[in-house]
């Protein structure tokens, strides 16, 4: 597995990731209401648009198999970790831990003292594993339909 800055060539492949992950993987967590509504389809053209934005500003990594992104994952400069995401037919790999890993790094070189996220049922306990603790329980609502989530931070200790 390779490690790498997000390119603007990559937004494609990593707005595919989300989708699928979403629709596949969340689905043990979520209804299809609520899928729909945080990964609707109709959204997939603007996406591509403000996602290229929002990833080439924040630190984006990307991770690759064999030349094919398989996830990434994205924090802002303040240490808001905004989207992790490993695609469906790679979870249970540790490609979203070594995003992580990379990101706390980064989030510590830059001298931040905490990372902090909001996190879907679904990943809630891989960063309770990583020593995020909850700050609450929270209901997004999206397209008026709710989606419960955590919000979480994790103190960092200076390397």
């Amino acid at each position: 597995m390779r490690i790498r800055e997000f390119q603007g060539s990559d937004i494609n492949q990593v707005v595919s990731i989300f989708y699928e992950t979403i629709h596949s993987v969340n689905a043990a967590d979520y209804s299809i209401e609520q899928l729909n509504a945080w990964a609707p389809k109709d959204e997939i053209e603007a996406k591509l648009e403000s996602w290229n934005k929002s990833l080439s500003n924040n630190v984006t990594y990307v991770a690759e198999i064999n030349g094919k992104i398989v996830g990434f994952g994205d924090m802002t400069h303040n240490g808001y970790l905004d989207r992790l995401y490993t695609h469906k037919d790679f979870q249970g790999q540790g490609i979203a831990t070594v995003l992580v890993n990379k990101l706390e790094s980064l989030a510590r070189k830059i001298r931040l003292s905490e990372i902090y996220t909001e996190a879907s049922v679904t990943a809630k306990s891989f960063f309770e594993r990583r020593g995020y603790q909850i700050i609450r329980s929270q209901n997004v609502v999206r397209k008026g339909i709710t989606l419960p989530n955590f919000q979480m931070t994790k103190k960092l200790v200076s390397e």
